[in-house]
């Protein structure tokens, strides 16, 4: 079986750590019998600076046959980070309702995390409503540069949305270890944090056998840096998802090897997986940028596709490289190159 994944590297460090990713990914698929077939499309920030535009009118069009989307960092000095937001990552995801941003959380044993000293397994998932929230075109600005100047920003929250978000984190954790955390701050935000909550408890009570609690979002984010091995399933809204993942990632040691996927459940469109890290101009061309996240996240892909043996053996690999005193990127505390590190986890793949 041959997989079609469309693929645009991006700029920065994405050049060099997704082709590190399709290595690992080509050498699973020949021990476990399947191929990639992958379409290269070179958009993003680098391209804006030449065209003015993130990716040319059709892109969405020639992505929509792929089975996956296989998407690097995407940034450039210049480029205003809206730009590229608006422009590339969240027209893909709207356009293939990808409405569930999946970002698993675990710290490698051998990974120096901050919170390494409380001798405890940190392994949990962060689920983020990844389309609407408080991510909104709904809004806007007038008298600019006045005295009297206003910005508006609306926040939407649909029950299409959020039971979506819900109904997948919830099944998540019947999967996992039953437990499951909502992000709220209905104290401070009247209307849409309310509804949220009142969905979650909808919800929850069709999923008996999970475990269910909620936090206000500040003491949310106190509990990932005090006891984040008692968390299993976090769901949270499309700002706070997005705060609480990368504060996961930062608690596992590096953004350089926190991964994501961004989920169509219904297997209608192409979903998209990401590394979480920027595109890192200020290292980018050296050789030296952490390919985990990139290759974490191809793992995702493959699970995503079918191919969970592929998957699991992918993050093992990793898993065995840290925790047996292998190559470590800068990033980690070490020397190692890119192609270090990409080829110990390689040699863990081929046995």
């Amino acid at each position: 079986m041959n997989y079609q994944v469309a693929v645009i590297p991006g700029d920065g460090i994405g050049k060099e750590v997704v082709p590190a990713a399709q290595r690992v990914l080509e050498a699973a698929g020949r021990r476990w019998g399947f191929g990639i077939d992958w379409t290269s499309f070179e958009w993003g920030c680098e391209y804006y600076v030449r065209t003015g535009e993130m990716m040319p009118s059709g892109a969405l069009e020639q992505l929509a046959p792929h089975d996956a989307i296989f998407l690097g960092a995407v940034g450039y000095p210049g480029v205003p980070d809206h730009v590229s937001l608006w422009g590339l990552l969240i027209p893909i995801r709207r356009r293939f309702r990808q409405h569930v941003n999946y970002r698993p959380i675990r710290l490698f044993r051998g990974i120096d995390g901050p919170l390494r000293d409380n001798g405890k397994d940190i392994d949990f998932v962060v689920v983020r409503e990844n389309n609407e929230g408080e991510y909104s075109e709904v809004g806007g600005r007038i008298y600019h540069g006045l005295e009297e100047e206003i910005a508006i920003q609306e926040s939407i929250f649909t029950r299409r949305g959020v039971e979506g978000v819900m109904r997948y984190a919830f099944e998540l954790a019947g999967r996992r270890r039953g437990d499951i955390v909502s992000a709220t701050k209905s104290n401070g935000i009247v209307h849409t944090m309310p509804f949220w909550d009142e969905v979650f408890a909808e919800v929850a009570a069709q999923h008996e056998g999970v475990r269910t609690s909620q936090y206000h979002i500040d003491a949310l984010a106190a509990l990932f840096v005090q006891r984040p091995e008692v968390l299993d399933v976090v769901v949270a809204s499309n700002l706070f998802g997005d705060i609480l993942s990368d504060l996961g990632a930062a608690v596992a040691g590096s953004i350089g090897i926190a991964p994501s996927a961004n989920l169509d459940p219904s297997r209608q469109h192409p979903s998209m997986f990401e590394p979480v890290h920027g595109s890192a101009p200020d290292i980018a061309g050296k050789g030296v940028a952490n390919p985990i996240g990139q290759i974490w996240s191809g793992a995702l892909m493959l699970e995503h596709l079918g191919q969970p043996e592929a998957a699991e053996a992918i993050v093992a690999a990793m898993a065995n490289v840290f925790d047996n005193g292998g190559p470590r990127t800068p990033d980690l505390g070490g020397d190692a190159s890119t192609d270090d590190l990409t080829d110990a986890i390689l040699k863990e793949i081929a046995g």
